[in-house]
């Protein structure tokens, strides 16, 4: 090299490159080459220092060199910190500290050695030290930087990420509350106090962290007895405690509203949207450490403070203000409900608060949020009447600020129903306005689930007379639209828009799924049937509509239980009926509730057995090959969470039943689908097959569930390993893995062949001996009882093996045959 020095660059290039590569998966390797890889670069990384450090006496080499080393170093704690507190491409990197032009490579270095020393427990300290001394006084040095008007903004944020990376790599030392130690934390809000959010956000990371382990427990179990940890625990947060203040005064001023905020794009308002919810993360961590109420009191001040800017002008900036609410209402979850000093005073200021749309949003949101408080409060009562109308303004000013209304006057009728029960009529005069469409208001038919909610959980409050009657009047402004429609003839309810029907059986199922009343939801379902009967029958093709009403009547079936006895039937009866000619999923999810409401009633035994054979054998009719899954998953995702609800609650109806071996065939056609929540359904349908005996109710049905079972056992294994080996995605690998597993401990010994049959057929250019028996030896750990999360490496690392590159998943794909294996019938 010396001879040659144009080769100089291409040989620390690939310097660089060599250690990158053991973290890039792209490259198709087995993981035992990948860690032997490793191995061999650890041992020669002294070596490669030593070219480096030789390199630094060319000068224009120096930034390559730098890079080099940054990327040796990220196989970390393969030299001692000792050794590398005094090695030359250390100082060079912090040399350049002082240097008037920041260079990019010494920056990315310091990170590294940074996060080379980090400190995960207090043990490691001692051996890190020698490396942590050097540095931080270097990084320390240039704090001053931080708000110096003159630097470059990149240089300023480079900085700045070293503060950020020595908060998040030594967070367990300067925890300990030294003198030292504080320096830092001074420094990091010192960063956090810079006006450009993306820089202040470097150290949010580390206050989350920080805050952990000064409030949980197990950060003091060394302290011995609860005295001692508590006197610990008690003084560290007293020595953080202006830290933390601080931090609440410096980021609750970085959620106010742009001045130009109406003319950002849409992408430049959402982004604005996550730096209010990372502040409002960061205003829950200072209130875990300095207590909610302490919190609130910091961020009242602030909205003291902009109330008080206020004038009479129409100009008056409202965004100070809206920024102190956005953070009260943050912490709102960490304010005890007995808080008596400053929340009235919040309440009685929420009034005079001009009527800004943004603005507006925010006081209703923060109203609900202290829903509450307000139910505990002495004085809560005497806020409720202007809080409403507030809410009422809300729903008025703008889709936004209607939406926040709506959420916030459900959050109040939850806690405060008790309060409000008296108060019913005027609760429906806003909602009768609300839900008919009263041209000021401007509630969504989504939102306006809010206030159907909100009204319910009132309703439950009351005597089971009064309820009926109230239940009557909440469902009447959405049973007469739907009864119009139903008068005018079947041509006209079957050609109405969907929208016209669904947006009416919504709030229908809202009601009966929040109104507890069983008696009186069991009522009002069957006074109702004449309504839905004939949607049923004339809609059975539209799947929207039959979502919403199946959807009102599983809710109704849920909250009335066996109440609802005569009507169940005659549901069921229409659906079983119509699924023959429609198959609607929605029928399935129906049933599905039916049965484990009523599964286990004998008087139901006769019914049921009939409901389940007709819907599952017309399902098996219509899925007999794996395009009919790929094109229906919505039916099978519900078709096999129901034979899971089956296997649940009436195991005597199921497997005595002929549909239990057509749906084992079915799911095994079907296995290697890819829609997720269908592969999910067949997999945890398999699963529960298999796991039979863990289930009390289950265990006398074993006989079958083998008979069944065990002559397709060899096929269900190996369409299990062709799944985990690459015919589906290896984001279900762990679902996979527990069918498979637990199909190994129900037939062990059996089992394990079944699975010797399968990985045998791999040829050993894709799979070698030594992983196939690593993957058997793992399958005979669990079915000798290991737990699942020990097995699950040598699992891992044979799929892993197998999906290494394209051509290899295909030999193996190709050996399994997952897609074509001839499934027929085992009679």
């Amino acid at each position: 090299m010396n001879f040659h020095p144009e080769f100089l660059p291409s040989f620390l290039e690939l310097l660089r490159v060599l250690p990158e590569e053991v973290l890039n998966y792209k490259i198709a390797v087995r993981p035992d080459r990948r860690r032997q890889f490793e191995n061999e670069l650890a041992s020669g990384m002294e070596m490669a220092l030593n070219v480096l450090t030789a390199c630094l006496n060319i000068n224009e080499l120096t930034e390559q060199v730098l890079e080099a080393f940054a990327s040796w170093l990220r196989l970390r704690h393969r030299i001692p910190a000792s050794t590398l507190a005094s090695h030359p491409l250390v100082f060079t990197a912090l040399s350049s500290l002082s240097a008037d032009i920041l260079s990019e490579a010494s920056v990315n270095v310091i990170s590294e050695l940074i996060h080379y020393t980090a400190v995960r427990n207090l043990g490691e300290v001692a051996s890190q030290m020698p490396l942590i001394q050097v540095i931080v006084p270097r990084v320390m040095s240039q704090k001053t930087q931080l708000l110096d008007p003159s630097k470059d903004e990149e240089d300023v944020k480079a900085i700045a990420r070293l503060f950020a990376d020595m908060g998040d790599a030594y967070v367990e030392l300067i925890a300990t509350g030294s003198d030292e130690s504080m320096l830092i934390v001074h420094a990091l809000l010192e960063v956090c106090s810079h006006p450009e959010f993306d820089i202040a956000s470097m150290t949010f990371n580390f206050w989350h962290n920080l805050q952990i382990i000064l409030t949980e427990r197990d950060s003091y179990v060394a302290y011995g007895n609860e005295a001692s940890i508590e006197a610990e625990r008690s003084c560290r947060l007293q020595v953080f405690r202006s830290s933390y203040e601080s931090l609440v005064s410096l980021t609750s001023v970085k959620v106010e509203y742009p001045q130009d905020y109406s003319e950002l794009s849409r992408e430049d308002q959402k982004d604005f949207k996550q730096t209010r919810y990372a502040v409002a993360d960061v205003l829950i961590d200072a209130a875990l450490v300095l207590g909610g109420d302490a919190t609130l009191r910091i961020l009242y001040v602030k909205l003291v403070e902009a109330v008080s800017c206020f004038g009479n002008n129409e100009h008056t900036d409202w965004r100070p203000a809206e920024a102190a609410l956005y953070g009260i209402r943050a912490i709102s979850d960490y304010v005890s409900v007995v808080e008596g000093e400053v929340m009235p005073q919040v309440m009685s200021l929420l009034p005079k608060l001009p009527h800004q749309p943004q603005l507006l949003q925010t006081v209703c949101l923060t109203i609900g949020a202290y829903s509450k408080w307000l139910d505990a409060a002495p004085s809560g009562l005497s806020f409720l009447p202007a809080l409403i109308d507030i809410l009422v303004s809300g729903m008025s000013m703008s889709e936004d600020s209607a939406a926040a209304a709506a959420l916030a006057f459900r959050h109040i009728c939850d806690y405060c129903k008790k309060k409000l029960r008296g108060s019913l009529d005027g609760l429906f005069q806003i909602y009768q306005r609300a839900v008919i469409g009263e041209t000021a208001f401007k509630v969504s038919a989504e939102d306006s689930l809010n206030l159907v909610e909100a009204l319910s959980m009132v309703i439950t409050e009351l005597p089971s007379e009064h309820a009926k009657k109230a239940l009557e009047a909440l469902c009447l402004p959405d049973v007469t639209p739907l009864q119009d429609i139903i008068n005018q003839g079947p041509l006209v309810l079957g050609q109405k828009p969907a929208r016209d029907l669904t947006v009416h059986i919504d709030r229908l199922a809202n009601i009966f799924r929040h109104v507890n009343h069983p008696e009186a939801v069991a009522d009002a379902v069957q006074r109702l049937w004449p309504i839905f009967k004939p949607i049923f029958d004339l809609r059975a093709w539209d799947m929207r509509s039959m979502e919403s009403l199946c959807r009102a009547c599983k809710n109704a079936v849920r909250t009335s239980k066996t109440l609802m006895g005569v009507t169940v039937g005659v549901m069921l009866e229409e659906i079983q009926g119509l699924y023959k000619q429609h198959h609607q999923p929605c029928f399935l999810y129906l049933s599905s509730e039916v049965i484990k409401m009523f599964g286990s009633d004998p008087s139901c035994t006769d019914y049921l057995k009939n409901l389940i054979e007709s819907l599952f054998s017309h399902t098996t009719c219509v899925l007999t090959k794996i395009q009919d899954f790929t094109s229906r998953p919505d039916i099978v995702d519900d078709c096999f969470l129901l034979a899971s609800r089956c296997i649940r609650y009436c195991p005597q109806l199921f497997f005595s039943s002929p549909v239990f071996p057509s749906l084992v065939d079915c799911s095994m056609i079907g296995i290697t689908v890819q829609h997720r929540e269908a592969s999910k359904s067949i997999l945890n349908f398999l699963s529960d097959v298999f796991d039979l005996a863990n289930s009390s109710q289950g265990k006398g049905y074993l006989s079958i569930r083998d008979s069944v079972i065990i002559p397709r056992g060899a096929i269900i294994t190996r369409l299990l390993i062709g799944a985990l080996t690459g015919a589906l995605p290896s984001s279900r690998l762990e679902t996979v893995t527990y069918a498979l597993l637990a199909l190994v401990r129900a037939y062990r010994v059996q089992a394990l062949e079944w699975a010797k049959e399968s990985i045998s057929l791999i040829p050993s250019t894709a799979v070698t001996e030594v992983e196939k028996s690593r993957f058997l030896k793992a399958l005979s750990d669990a079915a000798s009882g290991a737990a699942i999360n020990g097995v699950m490496i040598p699992i891992e690392e044979l799929s892993e093996v197998c999906r290494r590159n394209r051509s290899v998943q295909e030999i193996v794909q190709g050996a399994l045959r997952p897609y074509e294996l001839n499934i027929a019938p085992v009679s």
